[in-house]
């Protein structure tokens, strides 16, 4: 399997190491599987994956094998390991589309309180004592959470994009992170050098212009990341109405709603989204579906911080894609993908005071393929030959799983991350039956993260 190499923290973005890229050509075969691609109307078949490096080289039934020898004789595939999945599901891992990962520290710490609050009391004072090292042992902390929840992807935001990188490169996650400035922190420049920095550097780490909210930025911030927009025709992704005090005070300042003031600075001509958008109107609709943006929702952090209910039924009647995120720790307080999608849509259905809407099916592709869409992944949206073996083994042997009536809606509501006995990224196995693939142990993880607490917390 891949050679991982820790982060140096030199403070800067370290050179990516040679040994374990180079040369790598690992090659599994899974079979006796139910497959769920995730392609538009397929079915969940019976058949075969396999995997040659990053890459998903064949995925059909097993009858079709013929037919590919036939089509690819210079394959030769003499495989390294051969998984019988017993009639396990293999489908596509679930893409975070909203988290910050590195707010593990306040996991449990910062509960009960509305946003504005929970925020200025208990989540600026912590953070501002947070090392780049700091938050490279919490995001990897949350990547455990994320693997064994099935998790193959994440859009974060947090305050060092590099240990961040650094962190999930070294685990093997993949990442995509958006800008997060402010008027207190970072800055349109600095998010301007991640995003030349980051993107190409690796396998695993991208970056995405974007800043924290319009509520904690001037109109001249924001701006200059619409004119960033511009000079890389970019997407631009931000907190955008998760709360009705945040959006009455850029109606007070400005006259018109977060969603409206942005678009007015040209900050979505070549698209993005919002993280929440809780509460928007119909002319927010209106710029949502004119610039082919996404909403990602995040139901498990609204409800917890009593931020209210996105009308996400609208959004789909619309066109408007939806995206799942989980938000941080800090605010959920977990990390579970499969809580959020029965959020979805039971909080949708009671939005709408209407049992039939939000589908499961619907809801399963918000968690996969509208998720890799948001992030730019579009190789890692469906199972596929071509695609990254970006891939989840759900246990179907288990009581919540039977009987097999609709397999993709039992994920949705009675799936639970005990369910999730295999994740694997870029053709390796990072995760399987308790057990993790990321270079170091758990114990080690947890130890640091204990070390970080009692400094942290002590120093308030």
């Amino acid at each position: 399997m891949k050679a991982i190499k820790p982060s140096p923290f030199r403070g800067r973005w370290h050179e990516v190491p040679d040994e374990g890229k180079k040369g790598r050509t690992m090659r599994i075969r899974f079979y006796n599987a139910r497959i769920l691609t995730m392609k538009e109307n397929a079915e969940i078949f019976e058949g075969e994956l396999w995997t040659s490096d990053d890459k998903i080289i064949y995925c059909d039934t097993t009858d079709q094998i013929t037919d590919y020898y036939k089509e690819n004789p210079e394959v030769m595939l003499v495989f390294d390991r051969e998984i019988d999945c017993k009639g396990n599901l293999l489908m596509p891992g679930f893409k975070n589309a909203h988290t910050h990962s590195g707010m593990t520290l306040m996991r449990s710490r910062a509960d009960d309180l509305p946003l504005a609050e929970w925020l200025n009391e208990q989540v600026f004072p912590v953070e501002a004592k947070l090392t780049a090292e700091d938050i490279y042992y919490l995001t990897q902390l949350a990547i455990l959470e994320y693997l064994d929840g099935g998790i193959t992807s994440i859009f974060d935001m947090y305050l060092t994009p590099e240990s961040i990188a650094d962190a999930c490169r070294d685990a093997g996650m993949r990442c995509v992170q958006v800008g997060a400035a402010n008027n207190f922190s970072q800055s349109a420049e600095f998010v301007e050098e991640m995003y030349n920095k980051i993107n190409g550097k690796d396998e695993y780490n991208s970056y995405i212009i974007g800043f924290h909210a319009e509520y904690t930025c001037s109109k001249e911030l924001l701006q200059k990341f619409s004119d960033l927009a511009h000079k890389y025709k970019a997407p631009v992704f931000t907190h955008i109405a998760e709360t009705a005090p945040e959006v009455a005070g850029c109606r007070e300042r400005y006259g018109m709603s977060p969603l409206q003031l942005l678009d007015s600075l040209g900050m979505f001509d070549y698209g993005g989204g919002g993280y929440h958008l809780v509460h928007t109107d119909e002319a927010d609709m209106d710029i949502l579906k004119k610039r082919g943006m996404y909403a990602v929702t995040n139901p498990g952090s609204n409800t917890k911080l009593a931020s209210g209910i996105a009308p996400i039924n609208d959004y789909l009647k619309r066109g408007i894609p939806v995206a799942i995120g989980t938000d941080g720790p800090g605010s959920n307080n977990c990390l579970n993908m499969f809580r959020e999608m029965f959020l979805v849509t039971g909080l949708g259905k009671l939005r709408e005071n209407d049992a039939a809407c939000i589908d499961a099916i619907e809801v399963l592709k918000m968690a996969t393929v509208n998720g890799a869409h948001a992030m730019g992944l579009k190789d890692s949206d469906c199972l596929e030959a071509g695609k990254l073996a970006d891939l989840i083994m759900i246990d179907m042997s288990q009581p919540n799983m039977h009987p097999v009536n609709n397999i993709a809606k039992n994920i949705v509501y009675s799936g639970s991350n005990s369910n999730v006995i295999l994740t694997m990224i870029g053709g390796v196995i990072r995760y399987e039956k308790g057990e993790y693939n990321i270079g170091r142990s758990s114990q080690e993880i947890y130890s640091k993260v204990e070390e970080i607490k009692d400094r942290i917390y002590k120093e308030l």
